[in-house]
Parts: structure tokens; sequence; C-alpha cells
């Protein structure tokens, strides 16, 4: 197990609020080894004993783990700091060279614009010489044309099979829980195809806005921030073919199958297919929330509706419906699978054109369950005919509330070199190249910007994106109402 971790982007939100307290907490479980240390590294001019005090505080803060005294103390003397210009890969091999005879992991949490020179200074220091490894944050570039060029430019410099890509996403625990749905349920099995599934909702809902990512934000939207990346890992999990194995590349490599089978938008159907939107001043919980408004007046958007075809034999003519929005009306991760309707309608209430289909949905986020929709009857002697209404059944229990951050199992993978959970650099190739058809059809076809308020559902027009109920009965507002 690799014991070093340099850590580039130290002063950032990613790292405060996610990477530090995870691997404090790894520490406390005795997951780490026991000469662990963090080379802890920004532009900010901290000293060690600065940088510490920090920490301390955001550990004061932490709401899901409480650690003890002791192990924040601990844990912050194998932690040291250093002021590196990422732009120079002079400076960043000054700021490694001493440690590189340890066997560390490299991540970058930075903008991708800094990703080549920093590598570059990596390598310089040493620190990419066997069996030291990369952990490459996201997004990996902008488009196709960049994420190429990252993926050539670091390949000359470290092997593919010592680099892990994250997307956070696949270290939750429910989202891993997928494939063991999918590949380890016969009844699962059994429908999981065009024949028998009429449609796929993936919505990914977030009430917090833009706040503190202004700058980046500007430049990618909801396109290129959400639907790149989690979306894209979401819909190949439920898509993907049985892979032979559960071995990193065969995993990998149905995922890549299912990307490259995605057809490319069009600008005729970008009218027809898509929404873009931004959100507007509104309300959420009873608070005021005010625009957001880009600088420089960028185009950029804070909602998407997208309908992906995958074109291929499992799912032809099967719609997967994306959305992803900020300032929603709720925080909520949700895969809906609606099946088509039974061959031959028996019942008179309801007629067979009104009979709610039977639903799987996936609850990821904040809650973590499973609901079956089905239809039942009341059978009760006081009705002529039998009457079915709908039956939600709850096919998993809550989690509880002591539960883990995807980065502490990405951690402890990449520090054991398993890949299962990193993303490959053709995958990652693949889904740019769907993303940069919809950006290019949206220009193509002028797509407009559409304002929604925020503690809403997204645009009037987007309602045939979003799942048509998030539980197995009851439809949500369009308005947060």
């Amino acid at each position: 197990m690799h014991d070093t971790l340099l850590l580039f982007g130290a002063t950032g939100d990613l790292a405060q609020r996610y990477l530090f307290p995870s691997l404090l907490r790894l520490q406390g479980d005795g997951l780490l080894p026991e000469n662990f240390r963090v080379r802890a590294m920004a532009l900010s001019p901290h000293d060690t004993e600065k940088f510490r005090g920090i920490l301390r505080e955001r550990f004061a803060k932490l709401s899901h783990y409480t650690p003890t005294p002791e192990q924040v103390e601990s844990f912050l003397a194998r932690v040291d700091y250093r002021s590196v210009d990422m732009r120079t890969p002079a400076s960043v091999a000054d700021a490694v060279r001493d440690l590189v005879d340890r066997r560390c992991v490299s991540y970058l949490s930075i903008p991708p614009g800094l990703y080549i020179s920093t590598c570059e200074g990596l390598a310089l220091g040493g620190a990419f010489e066997a069996p030291n490894r990369l952990m490459l944050e996201k997004p990996i570039g902008h488009d196709l044309e960049s994420a190429r060029e990252i993926n050539q430019t670091i390949g000359r410099l470290i092997d593919e099979d010592r680099i892990f890509r994250i997307d956070h996403y696949l270290g939750k625990a429910a989202v891993q829980n997928l494939l063991a749905l999918r590949f380890g349920n016969t009844l699962l099995e059994a429908v999981w195809n065009r024949n028998f599934i009429d449609s796929v909702h993936i919505l990914v809902s977030e009430s917090e806005g833009v706040d503190g990512r202004n700058s980046y934000y500007a430049r990618s939207g909801a396109l290129r921030d959400m639907v790149q990346s989690h979306i894209l890992q979401l819909l190949c999990l439920v898509a993907m073919e049985p892979p032979a194995s559960l071995a990193a590349d065969r995993i990998r490599d149905e995922k890549v199958k299912v990307l490259r089978a995605l057809r490319p938008f069009s600008a005729a159907e970008a009218q027809r297919h898509s929404v873009r939107g931004r959100y507007a001043a509104g309300t959420i919980d009873g608070e005021p929330v005010q625009a957001y408004a880009p600088p420089d007046d960028s185009d950029v958007e804070t909602y998407v509706g997208v309908t992906a075809h995958i074109d291929n034999w499992r799912w032809a003519d099967v719609p997967f419906h994306l959305c992803t929005g900020k300032r929603m009306a709720e925080r909520s991760t949700v895969v809906t699978v609606t099946l088509k309707p039974v061959t031959h309608w028996l019942f008179e209430r309801p007629d067979g054109a009104h009979a709610a289909p039977n639903r799987l949905t996936f609850r990821l986020q904040p809650q973590e369950d499973i609901e079956l929709g089905l239809m039942s009857s009341l059978a009760g002697p006081e009705w002529g005919t039998l009457e079915l209404h709908p039956l939600a059944l709850e096919l998993s229990s809550q989690t509880g509330q002591n539960r883990r951050i995807a980065y502490e199992r990405l951690f402890l993978d990449a520090m054991h070199g398993n890949h299962a959970l990193f993303v490959r650099n053709d995958e990652v190739e693949a889904a740019w190249a769907w993303i940069d058809s919809v950006a290019d059809a949206w220009r193509d076809g002028n797509a407009p910007l559409q304002p929604y308020p925020a503690g809403s559902w997204g645009p009037d027009n987007a309602a045939v994106f979003l799942p048509e109920q998030f539980d197995a009965v009851a439809r949500p507002s369009r308005n947060g109402e």
C-alpha cells in the first residue's frame, strides 16, 4: 500500500470539505499505513503550522464524523505544507523531490488547465517513477480536443495503469449497488432490455447554487460539469452489458461500448430532445435566492434536460431522459426505470390507458433506497368490478447516519492499485465526444437559454426530462410547491 500523498490544491474547497476529512477518518479507522504522510501544496503562502491550524478549524466543524482531539493531532502531525506555483514545472519538482524515495500517490485537485504543467513538474522531480501513481480530479479537459491533449501528454509521462481518474460518484455505495442489483438478480436480468423497458430517467438535482465556483462554472456549465461526468457514469451503469468479470478493465470495456453507442446530436434533435436553462431569483426553504449572474455575460446554463438514445440491440428506441440543475426544489439523485404496460389489460378501473406502469426507482441521495411500483387490487365487496391501485414496495432499508464519504473508498482503492471505480482514458474521450455533439447542436440550432425560478423543477417545458414520479405513488410538484 502506498504511504505518501502529494496533494495539490490543498487549500481548495474540495480538499478542505472532503479530501482531508476522508483521510482523517481513514486514519481513525486504522486503514492507513503507520508511516503515512501528506505533502499539502497550493499557491497560498502558508507555512506548515498555519496550514495545520486551518485544518484543525475545519475538523472541528465536521457534521458527519466527530474525531477525538487525539485523532486530529495525530493526523496533523503527518501533514506538512509547501507553497507551489503549479504553472511552473520547476516549482512543482522542487516541492516533491525530497519524498520521491517513498511510494507516492499524487492527487491533482486543481483546474484542468494546470494538469500538464503540474505533471511535467512531477515527472521532473521523479514522482512519476514506478511504482508511484497519479489521481486526477474531474473534469479532464473541457471538450474532446483538450481531453485528448491532457491524456496524451500525461500518458507520455506516466503509464496508464498507474493513472486513476476520479468521478467521485463511482465511490458511492448506492451507485455501486446498481451493479449488484443488475447482475445479481435473475428478476432484473430477464427484463433489462428494450422488450420490457419503456424509458429511463436519470435526475441529479441540486438545491445549492454556483456559490464559490463562479469562474469555473462560467466556462463549463451544467452540461460539461454534471452530464459529462456523473450522469453519463450513471447511464453507463444502467445500460452496460454484463462484464465477463468484475476486473477493472472488463467493467470499463463495457462502459466505453455504451458511450460509443450514444447517438450524436444534431441541431434538429436539440430542438426536440433538449432544453437548457438558468436559474432566476426565487425561494428555497423559505429563504430568498438571487438569480445566477455569470461573469462576462457568459451564455452558460445551470440546467440541462436532454434525451439520449443508445443505438445498440439492448436499448434501441428506449429514451434515456437525463436531467440536472442547480437551485432546484430539492437535492436528489434518482434513477427511474419505467416498464412497458402489460400486453393485454383485463381490468375496468382504471382503464389500460390510465394505469400506472410498473416502475423501479433507485434513490441514491439524500436517502439511499429502492422502490418497486406495482398495481394491486383492493378487491372489496363494495365494488362491482376489480379495481387496481398503485402499490409501492420498499425494497431496502434506510442507511444509518454514520455514512462514508465516497472519497474514502477511492483513496483506499488508489493506494492499493484497484482501478475498478476509476475512469479510463478512452472512456473520458468517448464521453466528451457525445457532450461535444450536444454543445455543437445547441450552437448550430441557437438553443435558447430559458429562465426558471430558484426552488422550482426547471423551465416550463422541462417536464419530459424529469422522472414522472420520485416515489412509486406521489408525483412531485413541478414548481416546488
